[in-house]
């Protein structure tokens, strides 16, 4: 029963951190410094959710500000760029389908942090 309890707590702590992005890609240095940016990004621990959407599930708020503030500080010169953190009760209430066929939201692995 605790368990339970502390696991529905926890969905309201922990956040999922997104990161959309519209980078220029017309020419040979535009590709590199987005090729860059998507590599920094998957350094971070990000995964690729769609093509210029990547994902990130934190722990806690603190964690989730870390990884906001690396994001920030590897925002290229030019391009669009969003960063939005939601709960994981609300990324778990997220509908996804391959065509027409429905398919579970992945669950968050555990991570060991330390501080």
């Amino acid at each position: 029963m605790y368990d339970d309890n502390y696991t529905r707590l926890n969905q309201y702590r922990s956040l999922w951190i997104l990161v959309f992005f519209d980078l220029p890609t017309e020419t040979r240095k535009e590709r590199k410094i987005a090729s860059s940016f998507r590599k920094k990004l998957l350094d971070d621990g990000f995964s690729m959710f769609q093509f210029s959407i990547y994902m990130r599930f934190c722990a806690s708020r603190e964690n989730a500000e870390v990884h906001g503030k690396r994001i920030k500080n590897n925002l290229p010169e030019h391009g669009k760029i969003g960063v939005m953190q939601i709960t994981d009760k609300q990324f778990g209430m997220m509908e996804l389908f391959y065509g027409k066929k429905q398919v579970e939201t992945d669950k968050p692995s555990q991570q060991l942090e330390l501080f």
